[in-house]
């Protein structure tokens, strides 16, 4: 379970780069600026998490059960709530509105604080730390 943690994590981790990238240097010349920082926070929102992730697969102080919890709602909720803000940012570009799908970004919201709740409780209710 950790590896497959640890290989999400770099791969969000190097997408949120490879995105950012793009935000900062491409974006610009074919959306307007609030589409741009629209994007950004998608961006930062999904590093944040990849480091979560990085740091969830390394420690050992969590039983397999909860991390695994901790990881599907991190995992979904960014996949939810940052790729739902790229599509909207990138909305201007494409014939599909897709801002039908606005409705997704604040479930990935929930569900990204879900799993850093969740993480806290069992941090708080574990008798003993490994």
């Amino acid at each position: 379970m950790n590896r497959t943690i640890l290989l999400v994590g770099t791969i969000m981790g190097l997408l949120a780069i490879v995105l950012g990238a793009f935000g900062a240097h491409g974006l610009e010349k074919l959306v307007d600026a609030e589409a741009v920082d629209t994007f950004e926070t998608g961006v930062t929102y999904q590093m944040y998490h990849a480091l979560f992730l990085l740091f969830l697969g390394i420690w050992n102080g969590l039983a397999i059960k909860p991390k695994k919890i901790v990881f599907v709602l991190v995992l979904l909720g960014v996949i939810l709530f940052s790729f739902s803000i790229y599509l909207l940012a990138l909305n201007s570009l494409t014939a599909f509105d897709f801002k039908i799908i606005g409705f997704l970004t604040p479930i990935g919201g929930v569900l990204m604080i879900s799993g850093w709740f969740y993480l806290g409780y069992n941090i708080l209710t574990q008798k003993v730390l490994d």
